[in-house]
């Protein structure tokens, strides 16, 4: 296992997106699901293709800036289903569910056995997930702000068990209230407050101005409370040892929903890792350091195929 400590990139407020994507929609068990296919700068030199998988109650928006650190690749960035653009799939919105929909978004887009599969936060349990059960599909698994310790145990198990109720609480609300109280804009900006670690004042303003832009684009209240009992019952730790390919795990070591013990003891339970871990930043590498996240997985690529 490979371990490293790297500092952070800082920056402020990013500089609007510019990479342009075709979007596709596609039917998938029957439902309307969006996909954004990013291309290459240079397809003759690019490296593989990525599909990415963006976390809990967030959409295709939260990865944007790590999809421009990384020119060099075709990117594959749908919204999960249930959030942002993504109809609702029959049945429960779970990790098991999600990770169908990757395997079926592999089909439908026509993605190759080369092409890498990541994750962030709850989209890394269905990244684990999908590679444990489908190593056939993916070269690479990359894995940000890994899910590397149980939400109801431990110190965190309260505080896990409170936002469960409030979840439940909107879901079980009539239709109107319910969705004013997920979406209610105090309570959205508490969680960017919680998990934004960055100390510059424009780059916070920012985190904050996207979740109140994206945090609450949901198909029902059911599949928020689905996908949240899911997050907080699964880690990546239930499906390392099965991950048949190399690994990279970009954690941060002010990451209040996965310590850095735990995500040793995570790296330690997978067969091919590396395991980095970036300072000064916590839950939400992908806006607070997308630029040096994107470093390490294109020197992690860029040794990896050099060498097949």
């Amino acid at each position: 296992m490979l371990l490293r400590r790297r500092p952070a990139a800082a920056s402020g407020a990013p500089a609007p997106f510019q990479r342009r994507a075709t979007v596709r929609t596609v039917a998938v068990q029957g439902t309307p699901q969006r996909f954004w296919d990013f291309a290459a700068a240079d397809p003759e030199t690019a490296g593989p293709d990525i599909f990415m998988v963006h976390g809990f109650r967030g959409d295709h928006h939260g990865l944007l800036r790590l999809v421009e650190a990384l020119p060099g690749h075709r990117v594959i960035l749908p919204d999960l289903p249930g959030f942002g653009q993504g109809a609702a799939l029959p049945g429960t919105h779970d990790a098991a569910a999600y990770a169908d929909f990757v395997r079926a978004g592999f089909d439908v887009i026509g993605l190759g056995p080369d092409t890498v599969l990541l994750g962030h936060s709850f989209g890394s349990i269905i990244a684990a997930r999908t590679a444990a059960a489908h190593p056939e599909l993916l070269s690479e698994l990359i894995l940000i702000n890994p899910i590397s310790e149980p939400a109801l145990e431990g110190p965190k198990g309260f505080t896990s068990k409170l936002a469960e109720l409030y979840y439940l609480a909107a879901a079980r609300l009539p239709e109107k209230p319910g969705r004013a109280l997920l979406a209610n804009p105090g309570i959205v900006r508490a969680m960017s407050m919680l998990m934004a670690k960055t100390r510059n004042p424009g780059l916070r303003r920012w985190i904050h101005g996207q979740h109140d832009a994206y945090f609450s684009a949901f198909a029902s209240r059911t599949v928020v409370l689905d996908a949240f009992r899911s997050s907080i019952s699964e880690t990546v730790r239930d499906f390392a040892p099965h991950l048949r390919m190399p690994v990279l795990l970009i954690a941060a070591d002010r990451d209040d929903i996965g310590s850095v013990p735990a995500q040793r003891r995570l790296a330690a339970l997978v067969p091919d890792p590396e395991l980095e871990i970036l300072k000064g930043v916590g839950h939400l590498v992908h806006y607070e350091a997308p630029d040096s996240a994107a470093a390490l997985i294109t020197d992690f690529l860029g040794r990896r195929h050099r060498s097949a």
